[in-house]
């Protein structure tokens, strides 16, 4: 049985949400640990700034067993997480999947990068070869449906994601951005999409700090700036009038002292930090500090409503699309119940068949006429492959059990 138990922006808060995410470095392990539960076959996590997600294929609704393991992944008694988590089994699991594969299930309405935050789930669950037939079949089709959901629909045609919405209350609050410097701390698919917005709207200098230069200095160059490391971020704090931060740290980067110096070096001149990351990569106490403007991902969902009203008409669209995708999937496990069977019986016609060859080769070399074997193999095989379904239907009649005759009728093809 598939199933999906997860949490995410809708039914968590922040303060929730950052203490149930899966570190990089620890999703395998967890996958591992995961996967050692008696009732689960396969599994995979989705761990994001806003949701946390466990699939499975399992062989018991042990919803309970999923959160006891849950909480003690992180540490955390149960009832601290029971009220904020929701499950999916079956064909709303299928659904869920595609929905949030989509964006329609997102902070931001259709937004693109929960696609290859989803593909990164599979490749971690197929690296810790936590995936089987079942689960490893539902991504596939989940990335299709994604694909033509792009495809088909206008649900990606707006510019609205958290680094769109961050730019935005930037530009808000400064006006025009070619005077502004704007210091990045990270370098993932968030900070790329901040880069370039902000080069969109003309920033005047780029900063990009983090721990692997390179990639740092692969987004700077697209914007004229310059590379940093993280540990060199507090001697170019004080240049920075935008900060946007989004990285996978456990820890936060910036520190409330840090931000005190760069404010008294910047003669208290205004800071705006718009922090992305769950856990938080900017101190909260930040936040109550004189002439600076701190934001978290739960503070930009005013901006994002006002550019979503042309994907929530394409989210329609999308819906309709999902459902019949969610059909075909289902359609696709009853086969699989078939194959079990079909493979049974070949299986047990094949005997049948090697059985009577045999016979009809002994009696061959035995001298009997050819011609006798072959009548005698006919007649053998058909009798031997008969008896078992022709003694069924006989004891189904006595029975009365209209419906097994009608299902013999057209399994096999009869005429009545």
């Amino acid at each position: 049985m598939l199933l999906t138990l997860g949490l995410n922006h809708n039914t968590a808060p922040i303060e929730i949400r950052e203490k149930l995410v899966f570190s990089p470095e620890r999703i395998t392990q967890s996958l591992q640990s995961l996967s050692k539960l008696s009732s689960v076959e396969e599994a995979a996590i989705l761990s994001t700034c806003n949701r946390t997600e466990i699939y499975c294929d399992i062989s018991l609704q042990q919803t309970d067993q999923l959160i006891t393991w849950l909480a003690e992944q992180h540490q955390l008694d149960e009832a601290t997480i029971r009220n904020y988590l929701y499950s999916h089994t079956e064909q709303h699991s299928i659904k869920h999947m595609s929905r949030v594969a989509c964006g329609l299930d997102s902070l931001v309405l259709g937004e693109p990068q929960i696609l290859g935050q989803m593909k990164s789930a599979y490749q971690q669950a197929h690296h810790a070869g936590t995936l089987g037939k079942y689960l490893g079949r539902l991504f596939q089709h989940t990335f299709q449906v994604a694909k033509k959901v792009r495809t088909d629909t206008a649900i990606g045609s707006s510019p609205v994601s958290v680094a769109f919405a961050g730019v935005k209350l930037a530009k808000q609050i400064f006006g025009q951005l070619d005077q502004q410097t704007a210091l990045l701390i990270g370098a993932g698919e968030t900070i790329e999409l901040a880069a370039q917005h902000l080069k969109e709207q003309g920033i005047g200098r780029l900063i990009v700090a983090n721990r692997t230069l390179e990639k740092a200095h692969a987004i700077a160059s697209q914007g004229q700036g310059y590379a940093i490391a993280i540990k060199d971020i507090p001697e170019h704090l004080a240049e920075a009038d935008i900060i946007i931060s989004s990285t996978a740290s456990s820890l936060p980067i910036v520190g409330k002292g840090s931000v005190e110096s760069a404010i008294i070096k910047r003669k208290h001149k205004p800071m705006l930090m718009i922090d992305l990351a769950v856990p938080h990569d900017i101190e909260r106490e930040v936040g109550a500090m004189s002439d600076v403007y701190l934001y978290c991902v739960d503070d930009l969902k005013s901006i994002i409503d006002d550019g979503l009203q042309s994907r929530r008409e394409a989210a329609e669209q999308a819906e309709e699309i999902i459902d019949i995708q969610v059909s075909h999937f289902q359609t696709w496990i009853r086969s699989q119940n078939a194959s079990t069977t079909i493979q049974q019986l070949r299986q047990q016609a094949q005997h049948t068949r090697e059985q009577q060859l045999q016979k009809a080769l002994d009696a061959l070399n035995n001298g009997t006429p050819a011609e006798r074997v072959i009548e005698r193999l006919a007649n053998d095989l058909t009798n031997k492959i008969l008896h078992a379904p022709s003694s069924t239907l006989k004891q189904a009649a006595a029975d009365g059990n209209a419906s097994l005759l009608s299902a013999a009728q057209q399994l096999f093809k009869l005429k009545n």
